[in-house]
C-alpha cells in the first residue's frame, strides 16, 4: 500500500515573526509513518514543525501553513491507498497578518481570526472507492458524548475510521484513545501509548483496504 501520513502542527502567521498555533508534538504521526514502513508500506510523511527524525523508509514533505498541508494533500493523497490524517491543523487563521513586526509601543493589537478549510472533508469528499480515509479527532468532552461527536464527523468528513483522543494527547507520548468505524467501535476505549495505537491504526488502515480490493 501507499500510506498518507500528516502529523504536526499548522502555524499561522500574525505578523512577520509571531503566530498562532498548537501543542502538537507530531509524535503520533511519526510512529504511524514508523510502522508501516516497518510492515514494507511506501509511506509519504508530510509533517508540520517538530522536532524529530525522519523514520526509516519513509519519504518526508515539510509544511508549514494550512494552505501549505492543503496543497500538498492536493498532490499527494490521489496516488495514495490511505491517509492517516493525524497532523493537529488549525481552525483559524489570521484574517490580516502584518507584512511587517508588529510593535507594542503602538499599544493594544485587535486580531481577527477566521475559520480555515476542513481539509480531510475536502479531500475524502472525492475518494476512490479503495481508498481509506482515517480522520484524528480530539475532544473535551465526556466520552461517550465525544464518541457520539466523532461519529457525526466520520460522516461528514466521509472518513472510514476516526481515532478519537483528548487533549491529554498533545505532546504525550501516551493517553486515552479508541478507534470509531461505521459499523461501531473497533478499538475500545483506554489509556494507550502512542506506538500502540499506531499498531492498531495500521493494521485497520491494511484489513479495509484489503476488503475495498477484495469487494
Amino acid at each position: 500500500m501507499k500510506i498518507l501520513v500528516t502529523a504536526g502542527p499548522t502555524r499561522e502567521p500574525i505578523d512577520s515573526v509571531r503566530f498562532i498555533s498548537n501543542a502538537s508534538s507530531g509524535q503520533m504521526g511519526f510512529v504511524v509513518a514508523a510502522e508501516a514502513a516497518a510492515r514494507g508500506h511506501e509511506v509519504v510523511l508530510l509533517t508540520g514543525p517538530v522536532h524529530l527524525d525522519t523514520p526509516p523508509g519513509v519519504t518526508r514533505r515539510d509544511f508549514v501553513t494550512v494552505d501549505e498541508l492543503q496543497a500538498a494533500l492536493g498532490e499527494e493523497f490521489p496516488a495514495a491507498d490511505a491517509l492517516a490524517m493525524s497532523a493537529a491543523v488549525g481552525d483559524f487563521t489570521v484574517e490580516r497578518p502584518a507584512g511587517q513586526k508588529l510593535s507594542r509601543r503602538a499599544g493594544p493589537v485587535e486580531i481577527s481570526l477566521v475559520p480555515t478549510p476542513d481539509l480531510i472533508a475536502g479531500v475524502a469528499v472525492d475518494k476512490r472507492a479503495d481508498q481509506i480515509v482515517c480522520a484524528f479527532a480530539v475532544e473535551d468532552l465526556p466520552h461517550d458524548q465525544a464518541i457520539a461527536k466523532a461519529r457525526e464527523e466520520m460522516v461528514a468528513k466521509h472518513a472510514d475510521l476516526v481515532v478519537l483522543n483528548t487533549p491529554a494527547a498533545m505532546a504525550a507520548g501516551a493517553s486515552w484513545a479508541c478507534i470509531l468505524a461505521p459499523e461501531g467501535v473497533v478499538l475500545p476505549g483506554a489509556d494507550r501509548c502512542k506506538t500502540e495505537l499506531a499498531v492498531a491504526i495500521v493494521d485497520q488502515l491494511e484489513t479495509r483496504h484489503h476488503h475495498k480490493l477484495s469487494d
